[in-house]
């Protein structure tokens, strides 16, 4: 009999309401999850009425409903008229990082406090519907040990990949610049010179990153650097690559200026994190080397409305006036010449969960909606090194599956205010 005439809207009301109240473990029993509208990221399509059978933590088959039959006492999550699609992937993001706190105000914390930042932001996180992180820089290893207790079960959190220290050069946008030099800081990812910077590599591996951040050019949010000078040479990017590739490390860059990027480009690197001053080489480069192309264009917006206010310092305000709007011309101009890109947003220099922000701007700088979608599930599992496990409802992938209310293809907005998120067969929010 099939599954409406099986069990009413009211009945699996009911469900969901035990389903929320006992949680589920991941244990090897039963869940369906009706979608009154699935969007399918891989075919481009709208799929109406489907029945998506999950046990344990993964998919197990996805069905149309009038051709499948629930098992009686299974427990039934009816979503209605909600569109439903895969959990969405975060790539760059600061989840020990807190956006109340930039310049000399971020001085103040420990690694210990901003690991404990980093618990309420992983939940932050997934509430936003991003079920799936990589974080990109944190200090003291502060992401490895949140990623260890999510994996663990002691805290809920999105699935991490992780980079511990970020690594550059002595001054560079990855080192510590606010403190005179009594104070003797240096970040703890800094090494000069290739043979340095491959002993670093192996030390961050040692102790539990999953890919290796480095910075390749100047900042925005640093002291006395100029935001698009290169940092390292191309022989140190070269050693660095070839290092953490030897020990299966994809590589992100860091990297605003064109030279710098087309440098880390031409060293192997597999993404460039904002990549705001590309030139035509590089678009051309990136789409040679099949190079992601990870851009930020959401938080110029809170970073020119209310930088000032959150300890930003003037000179990394006057950097963002500067490349702001470049950068998403840029967006736009790289994705129209077919450069792969993904979804990553620079959590913490914008308020965590605020992620889903992101996605007006990408459309408004040349995807569609649906492509937008896509660099947030497919195209980011990709670069992940996690196709056969996120990024699309497929039987055997993990059970990661959010809804909203509305059709993001005619709004993309509406992916600001997800309502219903799934991790691993598991609900945190509905």
């Amino acid at each position: 009999m099939p599954i409406f005439n099986q069990l009413s809207l009211k009945v699996s009301a009911v469900l969901v309401v035990s389903l929320l109240s006992v949680g589920t473990s991941g244990a090897d029993d039963l869940l369906y999850v009706r979608a009154g509208t699935l969007i399918d990221v891989q075919t481009d399509q709208l799929r109406r009425d489907q029945v998506i059978t999950i046990r344990g933590e993964r998919i197990e088959r996805v069905d149309d409903a009038k051709d499948i039959n629930i098992e009686p006492n299974a427990r039934l999550i009816d979503l209605g008229d909600a569109y439903v699609m895969p959990g969405l992937i975060e790539l760059h993001t600061h989840l020990t990082g807190d956006h109340r706190y930039h310049g000399y105000e971020g001085l103040q914390f420990s690694v210990p406090r901003e690991t404990l930042f980093g618990v309420t932001n992983a939940l932050k996180t997934l509430n936003a519907g991003f079920t799936t992180v990589r974080n990109v820089g944190a200090a003291g290893y502060s992401d490895v040990a949140l990623r260890d207790a999510i994996n663990a079960g002691e805290i809920d959190g999105p699935r991490l990949r992780v980079s511990g220290p970020a690594l550059g050069m002595t001054g560079g946008h990855c080192d510590n610049n606010l403190l005179p030099v009594e104070y003797g800081v240096r970040a703890g990812g800094i090494a000069d010179g290739p043979w340095a910077i491959r002993a670093k590599v192996r030390e961050i591996v040692k102790y539990g990153a999953d890919l290796i951040k480095f910075c390749a050019t100047g900042g925005v949010l640093s002291k006395g650097d100029s935001v698009g000078g290169q940092q390292y040479t191309f022989e140190e990017m070269k050693a660095l690559v070839d290092e953490a590739h030897m020990h299966e490390r994809k590589v992100a860059a860091h990297a605003h200026g064109a030279e710098g990027i087309k440098t880390a480009i031409r060293a192997g690197v597999d993404s460039i994190e904002h990549a705001s001053l590309i030139d035509d080489e590089g678009i051309k480069l990136a789409r040679k080397n099949g190079t992601y192309l990870v851009m930020d264009i959401y938080n110029d917006t809170f970073i020119l409305e209310h930088g000032a206010s959150v300890g930003m310092l003037p000179e990394s305000l006057e950097k963002e006036r500067m490349i702001g709007q470049l950068q998403r011309d840029n967006h736009k101009k790289a994705f129209e010449a077919g450069v792969k890109m993904a979804f990553g947003s620079d959590g913490a220099v914008y308020p965590h969960g605020d992620n889903g922000k992101q996605f007006f701007y990408m459309v408004k700088y040349g995807m569609t909606p649906m492509q937008a979608l896509q660099a947030a599930t497919i195209h980011a599992a990709d670069l992940l090194g996690w196709s056969n496990d996120v990024g699309t409802i497929t039987p055997g992938f993990y059970a990661d599956i959010v809804a909203v209310k509305r059709n993001p293809l005619d709004d993309i907005t509406v992916m600001e205010n997800v309502s219903f998120v799934m991790k691993g067969g598991k609900v945190y929010k509905q």
